[in-house]
């Protein structure tokens, strides 16, 4: 396999332009056609997007496209799944996905069916009561569906709390059953996938051969993370071993379709598509130390932040998302976003959207004097906060602490 030797600074900024974090962000156009265009196009180069329903200022799907979008609107998103040129399903985890790439995801939804069949059955008569209703009245809201019945839910430790046909609900989905066909407010808008998907695209999944799919997803991934490396375990976001992801990686360099990338001071090799070597080599022309530093505050979920080894070892930036560690032992907060200043991700933003008060709090700014220069709270980073604070409907920023 052939190898490009290049710089850390390179590889990263090569991975921002990728990821659409590089240059300033895209300013939305006037014309609502428009601005529904441009964000399923974000949307398709970066792949998909990771939809997470944590808020604490709004949840990640929409804060990784106000990150790239200037004027983002997340009600285009929701209009975007109702006209089904979005589907929700599984990739790096459950991600907002092009409809397009509906058929490439039927190994992710036949593995998902294997999974869940003991559970569906075991929740019938309910299950079949969720189908036939949809068949009947599709789509529906959650509440459409009540229960007396309390069974143990995803997320019940103990006792048994959650309602039968929201557990059916939820299994009947990871299964493709039914899917999300749009959201109004909290409440998640259902219908069967048979009824709900283009006939063509449900064609081309049932004639797609496992092996195609599979290669699809494979290249699907490859996009989506630009630099990346066999010890991922959502490596092509498939069940592979680790000698199988190793394999891959081999008889895609053999085959000319990877090409490896070594750096001084990258503690590994990473790989990325042939086909973006020029892409690579530019970076390291384009590099210039009067760059301006656009600050950029990322939500945990981000794309870039998919690999936790690869930010740390491309931003020399250790990260993590604290949410589910206890309070008492949280070093940066329950939402601390990584803030991007150019090509270096230089410290956490923790904030709380009060969206009564129209207000952004502001529990921790925290910044790095790492990398290639100090880290500055200067007007810039000022400016930064307030704009993201507007972004997210806020008037005003407080600071906490």
């Amino acid at each position: 396999m052939n190898t490009i030797q290049t710089t850390k600074r390179a590889l990263r900024r090569f991975l921002l332009e990728k990821q659409l974090l590089l240059q300033p962000r895209t300013v939305m156009k006037l014309d609502h056609e428009n601005r529904r265009q441009l964000v399923l196009d974000v949307i398709r180069r970066l792949e998909c997007i990771q939809i997470d329903p944590v808020s604490a200022v709004r949840p990640n799907q929409h804060l990784v496209l106000s990150a790239r979008i200037a004027g983002y609107e997340p009600e285009i998103v929701h209009e975007l799944l109702r006209g089904n040129a979005l589907f929700e399903y599984y990739a790096n985890a459950a991600c907002l996905i092009p409809m397009e790439h509906f058929p490439m995801l039927e190994p992710v939804r036949s593995r998902m069916r294997a999974h869940t069949k003991e559970a569906i059955d075991a929740l019938q008569p309910v299950a079949a009561h969720v189908l036939d209703k949809l068949k009947e009245d599709g789509p529906l809201p959650s509440k459409a569906f009540e229960s007396d019945q309390r069974v143990h839910g995803y997320w019940d430790n103990t006792a048994a709390k959650t309602k039968a046909t929201s557990h059916a609900l939820n299994l009947l989905t990871d299964a493709a059953y039914i899917r999300i066909v749009g959201r109004e407010g909290n409440q998640r808008l259902f219908h069967l996938t048979e009824q709900s998907v283009p006939g063509k695209l449900l064609e081309q999944a049932g004639k797609l051969k496992p092996e195609e799919a599979s290669r699809q997803l494979l290249l699907k991934y490859f996009r989506a993370y630009r630099v990346f490396e066999p010890s991922d375990s959502r490596f092509g976001w498939q069940r592979f071993s680790a000698a199988e992801r190793r394999g891959i990686i081999g008889q895609c360099g053999k085959d000319g379709l990877i090409t490896a990338v070594e750096a001084d001071g990258v503690k590994q090799p990473y790989y990325i598509l042939s086909s973006d070597r020029d892409e690579l080599l530019r970076q390291e022309e384009a590099i210039s130390a009067g760059d301006e530093e656009t600050i950029t505050f990322l939500p945990p979920l981000d794309n870039v932040c998919w690999s936790r080894k690869r930010l740390e070892d491309l931003f020399d930036f250790e990260y993590r998302w604290e949410i589910y560690t206890p309070a008492v032992k949280r070093k940066y907060g329950y939402y601390a976003m990584p803030i991007l200043a150019g090509d270096r991700l230089i410290g956490r933003m923790d904030p709380r959207l009060d969206r009564k008060q129209g207000v952004l709090r502001v529990q921790l700014l925290q910044l790095d004097a790492s990398g290639d220069g100090p880290a500055q709270a200067d007007s810039s980073m000022m400016r930064a906060l307030e704009a993201f604070a507007q972004a997210h409907g806020a008037t005003d920023v407080i600071w906490e602490s």
